[in-house]
């Protein structure tokens, strides 16, 4: 008992002294050159359960909660965008079971989202579902536009969660209503450019940055068809080796770095 008394208070010391230690870190790192955009793929999570001997499910819960860690980081360090890839239109072919519970996580991590001092409203951040909504099941659909109406005057960041979505439907659907738009306005002799395909993306709907930073994890090195049109140019490619749910700041920090040193590199 006596020794319990002892290691408590030690623990909360140690784990303080760690927090410090993130945020003069954080902060360090800030003052040099710092992405306005970084987005992640979130994948590994199945693989990570079962090298845990846990269920898939638990891969996904820790997966969520490691998002929501990472995305402290990128506010502490001052990224004005962050982007994730939860759910791809492709996964709703997975097992009706598999499904059923990743939609069951999203809603309530929509609905914790929406609790009094969240992540969203600690650091006002602006949420935005990016996909096509109406295929998520009622419940998610309406906890998703329940959080995104409370953060919508949150104006410090902006997090597109990108579910359900692809890269493909992204801009087949820009492109549509691009040609909506010139039928109603009855200009179809002019061109339909990329800009105004670009302008017409859920992300620049949003009003996401320019995308600097695309980081996967798991060791998979393929884009997956996310945000394929924003990395086409002056994007950062990552990859990482680690499952997502074990991704932490001490993987992001050499990223980072790298592109600091690039950023410093092309001002000289």
């Amino acid at each position: 008992m006596l020794l319990q008394l002892i290691l408590t208070p030690l623990g909360w010391l140690k784990n303080s002294v760690s927090v410090v230690a993130e945020d003069a870190l954080l902060a360090t790192l800030s003052a040099g050159p710092i992405p306005q955009h970084v987005a992640f793929i979130l994948d590994g999570n199945r693989r990570y359960a079962r090298s845990k001997d846990k269920q898939v499910n638990l891969g996904h819960t820790d997966g969520f909660y490691n998002l929501k860690k990472m995305l402290e980081v990128c506010i502490k360090m001052k990224v004005r965008c962050v982007s994730a890839y939860a759910f791809s239109i492709e996964n709703f072919k997975r097992s009706p079971g598999e499904v059923e519970a990743l939609m069951d996580l999203a809603e309530q991590k929509l609905l914790e989202f929406c609790e009094q001092g969240s992540i969203l409203e600690q650091y006002g951040i602006k949420l935005v579902v990016v996909g096509h909504k109406d295929m998520l099941p009622e419940r998610v659909r309406a906890a998703a536009e329940k959080a995104e109406a409370l953060t919508a005057h949150h104006d410090r960041a902006i997090f597109n969660l990108c579910m359900p979505y692809t890269s493909r439907d992204e801009m087949t659907t820009a492109v549509q209503t691009c040609i909506q738009e010139c039928l109603v306005n009855e200009s179809m002799d002019s061109k339909i450019s990329a800009e105004d395909i670009d302008a017409h993306l859920m992300t620049s709907l949003a009003g996401s940055p320019p995308l600097d930073i695309l980081i996967r994890t798991s060791g998979v090195k393929r884009l997956s068809d996310y945000l394929l049109w924003q990395c086409s140019e002056d994007t950062q490619l990552q990859f990482s080796n680690k499952y997502w749910p074990e991704f932490g700041m001490l993987d992001f920090v050499p990223i980072i770095l790298d592109y600091q040193r690039k950023a410093w590199a092309q001002a000289s």
